[in-house]
């Protein structure tokens, strides 16, 4: 959840505003299909592990959470539970995050990993429409999974816990623009050039924000929409992290980013007026990241004793902070100024894994086809 689902763009540039088509799309996702394996941080670099403990623990997950351009709770979870339990934990972020782990099972190679944290509806269907094996175990006994928030559960076939969530939003410039209260203003004259956004291919930000155009305009009437947005000079990147550093440095007033922004910009003592947030006609895009054991894990016990770890309130509070999201279970510790901070909005709205199975590939690569044609 983008700081969340953060990775380097897939590269190629169709045009000067198109970044990055590649790949069946993910949490910002690449098409390279390498895998880093790494102990506490996506680089490579491993600082420090514990030593002669009885398992290991190999947990895949999108470079943002051990890596972000923000904050990551990757090292400091690592930590927390190495001291714990008598295990060490290795984080594995391959650029191509959940397509990694379904090229390899249909390879008929092994995963090399326990488990997957990331996971959203989408990479569901995925899994469920490329391979005819599954690729996740039955969630089993977790503890803490009864105090997850009701409406949070995506998975129909109880694979996947939430850990986290959260709402895809305009993040604005108060002090440079003031941002349209719909999607029709975006298309206004006096916004031209004014949006950078996420390629829904590589991005899972873009992705939801894709599918919330979807949401709003029916299927039969988003592409008008970003043929709309096209025409008034939208500017679509990679990645979110290529996305939020153009509008951080000033390359356009909005951004497609998180409700939570405002945590994120407090964090670091900024300036609020600029990290304003807005939810296009009331609505903000529900995104829940969860969690899965693969299945035929090495250690499918460990791993969800993990799962309960992260579900605890105080392990709940500290990634909602570090990953700058809501926490998915309604015990979490969280600081007292984090609910004026981090932003719910009035109508959520999001589509279920019925509604996405069989049609979200076909809206991508119909997405695609028109983008790049114009």
């Amino acid at each position: 959840m983008d700081r969340r689902s953060f990775l380097t763009a897939a590269g190629a540039t169709v045009s000067v505003s198109f970044a990055g088509c590649a790949g069946l799309g993910g949490s910002d996702e690449s098409s390279t299909g390498a895998s880093n394996t790494d102990e506490s941080t996506a680089s490579g670099t491993s600082t420090g592990s514990a030593d002669g403990a009885d398992e290991t623990l190999v947990v895949g997950t999108y470079s943002a959470f051990v890596d972000s351009p923000s904050t990551s709770p990757g090292a400091w979870v690592k930590q927390r539970f190495e001291e714990e339990f008598d295990a060490r934990l290795i984080w594995q972020t391959p650029s191509n995050e959940v397509n990694h782990y379904i090229e390899r099972r249909n390879a008929g190679v092994d995963i090399e990993a326990d488990m997957y944290l990331g996971l959203n509806t989408d990479h569901l269907v995925r899994v469920d429409e490329n391979l005819d094996d599954g690729l996740f175990a039955d969630v089993g006994d977790v503890a803490g999974q009864d105090d997850i928030k009701s409406g949070l559960q995506f998975d129909p076939d109880g694979r996947a816990i939430p850990y986290d969530t959260g709402y895809i939003s305009l993040v604005f410039d108060g002090t440079a623009t003031t941002a349209p209260e719909t999607f029709d203003g975006l298309l206004a004259e006096e916004h031209a050039g004014d949006l950078i956004t996420q390629n829904p291919s590589s991005s899972a930000t873009g992705r939801a924000f894709l599918l919330h155009t979807v949401k709003q305009f029916g299927p039969d009437g988003y592409l008008d929409y970003w043929s709309d947005l096209q025409d008034n000079d939208v500017r679509v990147l990679g990645s979110w992290s290529d996305a939020y550093s153009a509008w951080s440095g000033g390359e356009a007033p909005m951004v497609v980013s998180y409700s939570t922004d405002q945590v994120f910009a407090d964090q670091n003592d900024a300036n609020l007026e600029e990290h304003q947030i807005r939810f296009l006609n009331d609505q903000g895009y529900a995104n829940p990241e969860g969690m899965a054991v693969f299945d035929g894990a090495d250690t499918p016990d460990l791993a969800r004793e993990f799962m309960g770890f992260l579900l605890r309130p105080e392990i709940q509070g500290e990634i909602a902070v570090r990953n700058v999201q809501f926490p998915a279970t309604e015990s979490a510790d969280l600081p007292e100024d984090y609910a004026e901070l981090a932003q719910e909005p009035p109508e959520p709205v999001t589509f279920g894994y019925d509604e996405l199975k069989g049609s979200v590939s076909g809206w991508i690569s119909d997405w695609e086809r028109q983008f790049a044609s114009n």
